[in-house]
Formats: structure tokens, sequence, C-alpha cells
């Protein structure tokens, strides 16, 4: 009995040494990591302190001690300032992310739109204006256009004239008047088969309308020079 006794005693001895032996090996684990940390955090420091002197060198000429301490009080006079730049910069981030999608979609918006105007001809009809402009730029003159805008109000007003209702009718009337006309080189006219026109109405009715147009043409252009 008293064997047995001093045989778990032993066996709880030995399990509290394997315990205290483990711990022992797991401090020195720890001590030589520490040990290497420690070695390379000096290395480290070392490479940068070197590296840090050897910068400074190349300005040291440049910058002084005041300067820097100049320099870091402003940094702390204006903390609060740089930290509303990065709020403003975190939410210009935001606003981007958030405006990414709508930019897409108007994108996408104005290529449908060009692709319509393509479809129509609008970009057709834009080459051919500038054909003609520059057809109008080769055909006219610095003192033309000197000359045109002189004369402003007068072509405004003859085109204001021109586009009337009436004077469009008009023209449009004798274009087609010209249209219907047939003339036979080889059609012999005598004075008498033009006398027998005049007895026609409508040929009438066209010298009236002639006579009144000179009237009318011979009293504006007396109007215009006085």
């Amino acid at each position: 009995m008293e064997d047995e006794n001093i045989r778990a005693e032993i066996d709880a001895i030995n399990k509290k040494l394997d315990l205290i032996i483990d711990e022992i090996g797991y401090q020195r684990r720890r001590r030589l990591e520490m040990e290497d940390l420690k070695e390379d955090a000096l290395r480290v420091g070392k490479d940068l302190f070197q590296t840090t002197v050897q910068e400074l060198e190349e300005v040291h000429d440049h910058i002084k001690t005041g300067d820097m301490l100049h320099l870091f009080k402003k940094l702390l006079r204006n903390i609060n300032n740089i930290t509303k730049t990065f709020e403003q910069l975190e939410n210009l981030k935001d606003f981007l992310q958030d405006f990414g999608p709508v930019s897409r979609d108007m994108f996408l918006d104005f290529m449908n739109k060009l692709n319509e105007f393509d479809r129509k001809g609008y970009f057709e009809l834009a080459r051919e204006l500038s054909k003609i402009s520059d057809k109008v730029v080769t055909s006219f003159t610095a003192e033309d256009l000197k000359k045109i805008g002189e004369n402003t109000s007068a072509v405004i007003n003859t085109v204001k004239n021109i586009t009337q209702p009436e004077i469009l009718q008009t023209v449009n009337n004798a274009a087609n008047a010209l249209k219907n006309i047939e003339l036979d080189g080889n059609e012999k006219v005598s004075l008498f088969s033009l006398m027998k026109e005049f007895n026609d109405p409508e040929v009438k009715r066209g010298l009236a309308f002639a006579v009144k147009f000179l009237k009318n043409f011979a009293k504006t252009t007396e109007e215009n020079k006085k």
C-alpha cells in the first residue's frame, strides 16, 4: 500500500517537472525570438539612421533647425485644417464611388444620343455646312464682309420682305409659270398673233401686274434716293 502511494507521488512529481520543463522551454524560445527581433530592429534602425544622416547631409545647407521647428509648429497649429482636408478627401472618394454608376449612365445616354444624331443625318449636315462655310470664306474678301456689315439693315429688310408669304407665293407662281412655258425655236411668231394675245384676260392681268410693278419699283427707287 505504501509502495503504491510513493509511486503515485513520484508520478505527480514527474508531471509537475514536465510542466516546469515545458514552461522553461517556452520561455527560452520567447527569449530567443525577442533577441532575434531586437537584432533585426537594431539593424533596421541603424540602416535607417545612416540613410537619414546621408539624406540630411545633402540638404543641411538649405534647412535650418529653426525652419524645421517652425514647420512643426505650423503643422500643430493647422492640425484641425489638415484633419478637415482628409475628411473632405474621404467625402470626395465616397462621392466618386456613388457618382460612378450615374456617370456611366450619363455617358451611355450621351453615346446613344450621338448615335441618334448620326442616324438622323445631323453630322452629315454639319459636314456639308462646313463645306459651304469654306466656300463662303474663299469667295468673299474682308472688304466684301465689311460692305455687308455696313449694309446689314438693308440686307435684313430685304430678307424680311422676301420671306413675306405673299412675296413667296408670287415668286412661286413666277417659277411655275416659267416652268410651264414651252418655246419652240422654229415656231413663227407674228405681230398679228401677238395682238390677238392682248385680248386674252389673263394676258391683260399680266400686263397690268407688270405695269404696277414697274411704277411701284420706280417710286420706291426714287424715295430711297431722297
